[in-house]
């Protein structure tokens, strides 16, 4: 890669970093996908060492070579979203003198329905932890605590006592961009999460420095995303319940079944924390497939 391709790839990254107050992980996912795009016009076959040579075609030709790796619908999208970024702020700076990527289109993505768990099922895996054992109270408070807020498992890992309102049965949850949402929390999810706050994690402590965060391991350190997967497998299994469930399959059907009992679009929109109404409009599919298999079950002329 040329010297002027690397001073705008370091630019770039401070513009995301310090101008677009971009997550490290956004920006992680940014840079990688120009990195990719800037080594490709480096390859010998191209030989681009100017930004000021850059054309359309080598967008195109670009695309294409990840489409032939089989890049998903949903990877392409956001290349093409991280190549638009990068040409608009290097037109900006005056660093090229116009936008290769203005009429470059994004592929239309196929949006697939979440897998969700009925109500009983959840119940059923909510059950299975061995209250009698301090690992079983905190696997159950945090369960529930998964399933009472729809939180994603990276908000959850990252909880903090500061977070937790038990009295006003609220739980503060830092999302995306490190936006801050309020969002109730039920009496059972609050009762389980009192318990192990009271019982439980001062014990973990004992193991470790003291610090924050809500949940612990048996070290006293803090849950990682893999043993929170790892934990709602176990239990699901446990459960007998064989489909693919994950940390997600929680948040998922932690949206679906309020919609299935009743609650706006808006609120759901709310407590998940999704910045576009759209993405939480594909729990209304979800909810129209419930509502259809009631009418094949029960109405007469199915």
């Amino acid at each position: 890669m040329s010297p002027a391709l690397r001073s705008a790839l370091a630019s770039f990254r401070n513009y995301l970093r310090l101008e677009r107050g971009f997550s490290e992980h956004s920006v992680a996912a940014y840079l990688l996908d120009v990195t990719r795009y800037f080594t490709w016009l480096a390859d010998e076959k191209r030989s681009v060492t100017s930004l000021s040579v850059i054309e359309r075609r080598h967008i195109t030709d670009f695309l294409l070579d990840l489409n032939r790796a089989d890049y998903a619908a949903s990877s392409m999208a956001r290349t093409i979203s991280s190549i638009r970024h990068l040409h608009r702020f290097l037109v900006a700076e005056g660093l090229c003198p116009s936008d290769p990527s203005e009429q470059i289109d994004t592929p239309t993505l196929v949006r697939h329905l979440p897998e969700v768990l009925t109500q009983d099922e959840m119940s059923l895996i909510l059950e299975q932890p061995d209250l009698s054992k301090p690992l079983g109270l905190r696997d159950r408070a945090l369960l529930e605590t998964l399933y009472a807020t729809g939180m994603r498992v990276g908000e959850l890992t990252a909880l903090t006592l500061d977070q937790l309102l038990l009295e006003e049965g609220l739980v503060r949850v830092f999302g995306k961009g490190n936006k801050e949402r309020i969002v109730p929390m039920g009496a059972i999810a609050r009762r389980y999460c009192e318990e192990y706050l009271r019982t439980v994690r001062p014990r973990l402590l004992q193991r470790a420095k003291p610090h924050r965060t809500v949940f612990l391991n048996h070290r006293g350190g803090a849950l990682t995303r893999m043993s929170i997967l790892t934990m709602t497998k176990k239990y699901a299994a446990m459960a007998g319940i064989s489909t693919g469930v994950h940390p997600h399959t929680f948040r998922h059907s932690f949206a679906t079944h309020l919609l299935e009992g009743g609650a706006d679009l808006r609120s759901v929109q709310e407590m998940l924390g999704h910045a576009d109404i759209g993405t939480t409009q594909i729990y209304t599919h979800v909810d129209r497939e419930y509502l259809k298999e009631v009418h094949r079950t029960f109405h007469p002329r199915s």
